[in-house]
């Protein structure tokens, strides 16, 4: 049992604790959200990251998503993808799909940062999440590993893997897997997969109309199909075909 000396002592540690927390809260907020900060950058897959230099993806989060939420809705779902190396794909689809998504791509490091900031100001402008500026490879990292939610700790940790992807893989390697990996259909993953799907053909027997066609649905691939006349693919199509035109693609 405690004597009267000791409660006194442990009441008056506990009022010193209590005042102090008072006086430095923002500081032991800050302390915690650092905390949660640091574990979630350090448990990122960093090492998968390095093994993609020489190994495919097999799965990647957008797909375990997409197919849990087919399970949830009682739907079927099956992936249909097939792996095709960068030096198969006609050089019309890489540069469609380059003008269409990240037109400094060869020259960022991860970043386009002009982009970034006109991005930001037209959110503020119009009140809402009205621009995209995410590059090729930070749409990767977030397809291999990452969720669709834009909140800033998933932002901070698509910053950071795009940072190290940059840094361990070449540029033709990073564009390589997201050719084969991003979503074009429902279940359909990878432009090989996605030139059947569309156009019934190879990628390597798409025409440069058609290569416009599958990037202009790559903001939005299970609402709109490359080979339709919708007003949305006919106009985003044309868009990409004029910037080709314009680079001397």
């Amino acid at each position: 049992m405690l004597s009267v000396t000791d409660k006194i002592r442990i009441e008056t540690v506990a009022r010193k604790i209590g005042l102090w927390s008072k006086l430095h809260w923002l500081r032991i907020v800050f302390i915690l959200l650092a905390s949660i900060v640091v574990e979630q950058i350090a448990t990122l897959p960093f090492g998968a990251v390095n093994d993609l230099a020489r190994k495919n993806p097999d799965k990647t989060a957008f797909m375990v998503q997409h197919a849990i939420e087919a399970k949830l809705e009682g739907k079927r779902f099956k992936v249909s993808q097939k792996w095709i190396a960068l030096k198969e794909i006609p050089r019309d689809v890489v540069n469609a799909v380059i003008v269409s998504e990240d037109g400094t791509f060869w020259a960022h490091h991860g970043f386009d940062w002009y982009e970034l900031k006109e991005s930001i100001g037209r959110d503020i402008e119009e009140g809402r999440a009205a621009r995209g500026a995410s590059t090729i490879t930070q749409q990767l990292v977030k397809n291999l590993y990452l969720s669709p939610s834009k909140n800033p700790l998933r932002k901070l940790k698509e910053w950071t893997l795009t940072w190290w992807m940059e840094q361990k893989l070449s540029k033709s390697r990073i564009l390589e897997i997201y050719l084969n990996v991003i979503e074009w259909g429902d279940g359909v993953y990878g432009i090989e997969a996605a030139s059947q799907y569309h156009f019934g053909k190879s990628v390597t027997l798409l025409s440069k109309e058609e290569a416009a066609r599958l990037a202009a649905i790559i903001p939005d691939p299970t609402d709109h199909m490359a080979g339709s006349d919708s007003p949305y693919v006919v106009r985003r199509s044309a868009l990409i075909l004029d910037r080709m035109e314009a680079r001397g693609y």
